[in-house]
This record gives C-alpha cells, structure tokens and sequence, in this order.
C-alpha cells in the first residue's frame, strides 16, 4: 500500500484529520529544508508538502513567491529538491512526502526522467498546479508506473462534472482550494467551504485536504471539521520571511505553530 493512502486510512481508522504543512524547499538556504521536514514530524505533520522554486509561480502569492526567489539564488533546482527527499527518507520512511510546483522543471529534466528519479528518492505524490488533467495522460502513465500518486486541485467554481473526472484521475488526496485568488489572500467563508467539501466527498472517495487560507491554530481546527486534512502553507513560510538570518528561530516558530495547529485539530 502506498503511504499517503497508508496515511488517511490509518487517520480514519482514529478518527483523527491529516495535517499537511508545506515549504519550499532551499528557503531560505538548501541546509534549512531537511532538518526543518523533521521539525515538522515531530511538531504533528501527517504529510510534507515540499514546493519546488519557480520562478514564475503564478498561482502563488507573494509570499510563497518570494520564498521561491530565496530558494532561487542558491540554485535550488528540482535535482536538489529530489535530494533533500532522498536525505530526508535516511531517517523517515513513513512521512508521505507530496512535491508541489509547477510543470517547466518537470519538462526540463524530462516526465520518465523525473517519475523515475522522485521513486527513487522517496516521493508519494506530485502536485503540478499548472497541468490540467485533459493534458496529463502520458505524464499520469509515468507516475503510475512509478508507484507515485497524482494530486489534482479542486476550486470553489469546479463544477460536478470537473470534480468527478479529477476525482477518477487523481490518487492520494484532492487538494480543494478554498478561496478564489492566489496562496495566503483573502478570509475563509467557512460555511460555503463547508458545503462545496460535502459536495466533493458526495462525488469521489478520494480524501480531501483543504488549504488556501489556513492561517493559524483556529482556522485549522475550524477547517478540519469539513475535510479530511488541513493544508498550511503561506503562514508557515512567513516565519522564515520575518528571520532570513536567524533559521533557528524561524525552525522554532514554525513548528510551535504546528504543535498548536495539531492540539486544535484534535481536539
């Protein structure tokens, strides 16, 4: 069995929801990631959202953008991030590990090239923000072959129609984007976050993480009363944005966020 499917199934089985932190990965210098993707485990993470630097990342808010341009200028390019999965698979094996990024660096080191290189580091899952399903075939093909799960988003306006194909097509968990725009904008509406996810799991069996939002130890514990795992991004590469220079700190404040993010949800 897999282990993000591995992962939810044992969550269900405790009655317990999925919380999914994300990073860029190199931000703000490759030594920060691995150790961090530690931090995170200990903290309370169910699963790693790793992002790959772009340098365009248009779905992203400055934020996360300004993560990337961090994570750039020390050439964090996708064979390291492959690497720091690989180095963090030397002492975790169990933490499904999902890549998140966008589709160029993948055409650059070639679709079979990668499938074959994330197996071999240690990847579960990838989220290519910017590949629609209808033009994902041959790149889905690869990644089943390579044991790897497909992440599809969902948006408030996907209509059933669109939620059931990606829900057929996708593996692992759909990524349901709570608010029309880009990472960390806007306020959560939670009542309508709430029924487009009844709507989601009305039409597929795959788990559903939301994310887009997700601020602080509140909105996780509100938001994991609807889906199946609460996604935390922007405020979480935030810390390390407020101490570029003192990781230490940033590594502190961010797994102090996870801790209480985790009490919240379990509760």
């Amino acid at each position: 069995m897999r282990r993000l499917q591995a992962k939810f199934q044992s969550l269900a089985r405790s009655e317990r929801k999925a919380l999914i932190p994300f990073l860029t990965a190199g931000d703000p210098e490759p030594g920060f990631t691995v150790p961090m993707m530690h931090a995170l485990v200990e903290a309370g993470a169910d699963v790693i959202e790793l992002g790959i630097p772009f340098s365009d990342p248009m779905a992203d808010g400055p934020v996360i953008q300004k993560a990337s341009e961090r994570a750039l200028v020390h050439n964090t390019g996708l064979r390291k991030v492959l690497e720091m999965v690989r180095q963090f698979r030397e002492q975790d094996e169990e933490t499904p590990v999902v890549l998140m990024g966008y589709l160029n660096p993948i055409e650059c080191l070639g679709y079979q090239a990668f499938a074959q290189q994330a197996r071999d580091s240690g990847v579960d899952g990838v989220l290519t923000v910017d590949l629609p399903p209808e033009e994902a075939e041959d790149f889905l093909l690869l990644l089943e072959a390579a044991g790897i799960d497909p992440i599809f988003l969902l948006a408030p306006n996907s209509t059933p129609e669109r939620i059931a194909k990606v829900g057929n097509l996708g593996r692992g968990y759909l990524y349901y984007v709570s608010l029309k725009g880009v990472t960390g904008a806007g306020h959560l509406d939670l009542e309508n976050v709430g029924a487009k996810v009844a709507e989601i799991k009305r039409l597929t069996d795959l788990p559903v993480a939301v994310g887009f939002g997700v601020k602080d130890a509140e909105t996780a514990r509100a938001v994991s009363q609807f889906g199946d795992g609460v996604v935390v991004g922007s405020a979480l590469v935030a810390r390390v944005e407020a101490h570029p220079a003192e990781p230490d700190k940033a590594k502190r404040e961010i797994a102090g966020l996870i801790e209480a993010m985790r009490q919240a949800i379990d509760a």
